[in-house]
This record gives C-alpha cells, structure tokens and sequence, in this order.
C-alpha cells in the first residue's frame, strides 16, 4: 500500500461510453479473427473501478490466457459448438462466447457479474457482428440454468474459493447432461484429476504486456 486514499470510481460515468471512448478496439493476438476493447496505460480504468496503482485491474479489460485458447479452439474446431446453446462462465470481455457464436453455436449466454464488463462484453460482441444473452449475475451461487448443452469456462482456477464453488457448478452442469470444456494455463487451484487434455495452442496471458504467447490447454472435465 502506497498509504493514499483510495480514488472512488466516478458513479456518473456510462460504462459503455467510457470504453468505446478510451479503450482499443483491436484483434486479439494468436485469436485476429476477434478484435476487444482493450485497456492500455491511457485508458484511466481508475475512474471506473475506484483504484488507481493498486489493487487488481479490471480482469474484463484483459485477456486471459484460459478464454483465449477457448476462443482458439472454437475457431479452429467449429464442430465442437456448431448448433448447440453454449454458456461462457465468467465471460469477463465476452471473448469465449464471441468465438462460440462466430463458430456456429445456436445460442450464447454469457454470464459476468461486473457491471463494466457486462458494458465490455454488450460492445465486444457488437463489434464482432454476433449476439450474445447477457446473464449478470454470479451462477456459480446457485443451480445450473436448463438447456445448455456445452459450459466454457476459462480461468476461473486462480483463487480457492471460486474455484471450489465453480468446481460444484461444473459437477452440477455434468449431472444435467452438459458437456464441460476448460480453457487454462495451469493457474494454482486447477483440478487436475478432474481434466482430460484436449488441444494445446500458445495464446496471449493475462499481464504478460506483450509478452509472447504461452502454451495454454483446452480441457474435457470429467
């Protein structure tokens, strides 16, 4: 702590027209078929999230590795959507569930419990010409939504508790007869006994800053 009053997030900013106007519209490395609203030095994210030099960025203005070779894999194996009503878990930016759609999937939710990246993900698919069911609230809190027939979730293995309470969603979603793909590079509370490897691509990490991509793996959850 630098021993500074926290900056308290500007409640009167419109969270869509304060990305559109200071964030970059531009194709996401080893996924150029998908371009983001994405955060750079300039943005000023502080006014909309109240930190500004601490505390953790706003994971929705990034992209993650786990979402990134999702959207890889979905790209490149059309067949593994195509025609079938998706959910992406912790959308963040919404890059999942764009891939989903772009590659032929019957229905997109996407579910995002911050208010700013639900605006991301609303802008990110608009820019990529699909549609996408919003669903802004925190699902891994109660019982899977019926008719999905495939969960994608990328990176959400990075801290225990979510990862406990996602891991009890997932085995929920299995017990419904969902299919459940997991996109992640090897964060700390990934469960391994649970993930059968699928496709490996090297995909671009969260906080790298330009960093080259990294080998990032698709999973089967059993």
């Amino acid at each position: 702590m630098n021993g500074t009053a926290p900056v308290p997030a500007d409640a009167g900013i419109d969270p869509a027209r304060f990305i559109k106007a200071n964030m970059r519209l531009q194709a996401v490395p080893s996924v150029p078929e998908i371009r983001l609203y994405t955060a750079h030095p300039a943005s000023n994210l502080w006014r909309l999230t109240g930190k500004r030099g601490e505390g953790a960025p706003p994971y929705w203005a990034y992209v993650w590795a786990g979402g990134a070779v999702l959207a890889r894999h979905f790209l490149d194996r059309p067949q593994s959507v195509r025609g079938r009503r998706v959910l992406d878990l912790g959308a963040g930016g919404g890059i999942v569930g764009i891939a989903a759609a772009k590659a032929g999937a019957a229905a997109v939710a996407a579910a995002e419990i911050d208010r700013n990246g639900i605006a991301a993900i609303g802008l990110n698919a608009s820019a990529n010409g699909v549609t996408l069911e919003i669903r802004g609230r925190d699902l891994t809190r109660s019982e899977p939504p019926p008719g999905i027939d495939l969960v994608a979730v990328g990176d959400l293995f990075y801290a225990a508790g979510l990862a406990k309470r996602v891991t009890r969603f997932l085995d929920n979603c299995l017990a419904m007869g969902a299919e459940v793909l997991v996109g992640d590079p090897g964060r700390a509370f990934l469960p391994h006994a649970r993930l059968q490897p699928v496709a490996q691509y090297a995909v671009p990490d969260f906080g790298d800053g330009g960093a080259a991509p990294k080998p990032s793996t698709v999973f089967a959850y059993r």
